[in-house]
């Protein structure tokens, strides 16, 4: 199944952002930052295309995958099913990015930290839905990558969902693109 929502649907979190960019948590940074933090927020805004895929799976279809990591195993204890998805913000984002790293790092990094935060608050959103749809009864979403979960993982996402759809591909080095995409599974309790 395919979820989307418009640019301007996607939350904003400029302190998700300042966390992002190296800032401690819930702290103000100076007035410089956050006015490059608003900038690069406005400028990418319209060029969010949150897209993602994701299908429920019997969790016991899924324990060849999730037995590879002592981390997931323990984050789907107890759970009967499980949602996989693959999220991204659209190529374009990586295209700004790439083309102001050739004349402004530091608007660059900080349009990083911009990406990074508007692909994890669409992710949140979505994680929001399933865990409601399922009465709040669901794990907290557990990425390849983190913890000892190989990020090789990634391969089964994009052999079960139809991650083209959405103009999301794995390259060999197991980077995804775009890179401002992620692929979890949420366990249903």
């Amino acid at each position: 199944m395919i979820f989307q929502m418009q640019p301007s649907e996607v939350p904003a979190d400029r302190f998700e952002i300042y966390r992002f960019a190296g800032f401690p948590p819930k702290v103000l940074p100076p007035q410089n930052i956050c006015n490059l933090a608003e900038e690069c927020m406005n400028q990418l805004r319209p060029c969010l295309r949150p897209n993602l895929v994701y299908e429920t799976f019997q969790k016991s279809d899924l324990e060849p995958i999730i037995s590879r990591s002592k981390n997931l195993s323990a984050n789907l204890e107890g759970c009967t099913r499980v949602v996989m998805f693959a999220a991204t913000i659209g190529a374009q984002v990586d295209s700004i990015i790439r083309t102001t790293q050739k004349i402004d790092a530091a608007k660059s990094g900080m349009l990083q930290a911009t990406g990074a935060m508007f692909i994890e608050s669409f992710v949140d959103v979505f994680n929001k839905m399933i865990s409601s749809q399922y009465g709040g009864s669901t794990k907290p979403r557990f990425s390849p990558g983190f913890g000892d979960a190989p990020l090789d993982l990634q391969k089964h996402f994009f052999n079960l969902l139809p991650c083209s759809k959405i103009g999301l591909s794995l390259m060999d080095t197991l980077i995804m693109a775009p890179e401002k995409s992620v692929t979890a599974f949420i366990g249903i309790l």
